[in-house]
């Protein structure tokens, strides 16, 4: 999608993820976030949810929330809407949802949002922000892919390789592999699935971070970087040839490096992204660090996507408990990457 610099802003474009779990609530406080008032609500990006509009208003009801909920035609829409209410796209769900017990009746609706968010982002919304899904009622109902990225990946064409980035305030982290069983990550690791990571990586921090010269530290897979092949070959064998076809590219790029090692604040200041050869290897720090603030960033794509970097946490979903920091911080990212992409300065 090509926006003109001078245009006004488009909406980012919200899904509520699993209806049962945290993501309607977290729409809502992050509505109320904004302030009560116009002026400060211009403080959050304006944004319009595709849902079902009756679980909104049911669900911020259930939480004792003022907050309106307008169904309006069109994103179009949201802009004058925005300040008074939350603006939702309704689209009802197959069957009323209970807080915390989730139902494959209510997956094609799920997946039938975020096909068409997509389609809004490529006329009319800024970016996706999508909120937790839950991968076992999906499964149930029929979904055929291993999550929200891989899914996106396919509604982007044939040729959409996307890379998964984890971002928060002191650490940006990249999985060389994601949704994998440790056994078959580790079997699956290629000095090609480390370069292309890279590359892709280090584009998206120059193009949506503004970062004009990308520092990548490359992690090692064994215990010490492998003790020079003694605790395992991986390093030897596939990371260090990575590192050196990334750095031959012009890339800075370093590695491997000592897991136990690459994340202490002293190293955390060398680079601007760590390459992570699996899911908790990135995730596990990242979370530790900034559990409330991190983002899931979606690479690759030919749309800015983001999404809160917690689950549907079934067990809070309609008590409260929910804190909304990780989406508020999805949307500003998600705004910053769609400003950036359009040739504006990030608000």
């Amino acid at each position: 999608m090509t926006v003109q610099a001078n245009a006004p802003p488009l909406p980012l474009a919200i899904t509520l993820g699993e209806p049962a779990g945290i993501g309607p609530d977290i729409i809502l406080s992050a509505w109320l976030q904004a302030g009560l008032d116009a002026r400060r609500r211009g403080r959050l990006p304006t944004f319009v949810v595709v849902g079902d509009g009756e679980l909104m208003t049911s669900r911020a009801r259930k939480l004792g929330l003022t907050v309106p909920i307008r169904c309006v035609a069109s994103a179009a829409e949201a802009a004058s809407v925005f300040a008074d209410a939350l603006p939702v796209l309704h689209r009802p769900l197959a069957r009323p949802p209970h807080a915390g017990h989730p139902t494959p009746a209510n997956a094609p609706a799920v997946v039938a949002a975020i096909e068409e968010a997509v389609s809004l982002v490529e006329t009319a919304a800024a970016a996706l922000v999508t909120g937790p899904v839950h991968k076992k009622t999906l499964y149930d109902g029929g979904f055929a892919f291993p999550g929200h990225t891989e899914f996106l990946a396919a509604l982007s064409g044939p040729d959409v390789r996307p890379v998964m980035m984890l971002a928060g305030a002191a650490l940006r982290v990249v999985p060389v592999t994601v949704h994998r069983p440790l056994r078959a990550a580790v079997a699956e690791l290629s000095t090609e699935a480390i370069v292309f990571a890279g590359n892709v990586t280090a584009a998206a921090l120059v193009r949506d971070f503004a970062i004009a010269v990308p520092r990548l530290a490359v992690a090692g897979l064994n215990p010490h970087a492998g003790e020079d092949g003694a605790l395992g070959r991986e390093e030897p064998d596939i990371i260090a040839p990575a590192v050196a076809r990334l750095q031959a590219s012009g890339i800075h790029a370093v590695g491997p490096v000592p897991p136990d090692a690459l994340f202490t604040p002293a190293m955390r200041d060398r680079y601007d992204a760590a390459l992570c050869m699996y899911h908790d290897q990135a995730l596990i720090p990242l979370k530790a660090l900034d559990f409330d603030g991190g983002v899931n960033v979606t690479l690759g794509l030919p749309f800015v996507r983001t999404s809160p970097d917690h689950g549907t946490a079934l067990d809070i979903a309609g008590t409260g408990a929910a804190r909304p920091d990780s989406l508020v911080a999805a949307m500003r990212l998600a705004s910053a990457m769609a400003a950036r992409r359009a040739g504006r300065a990030p608000a």
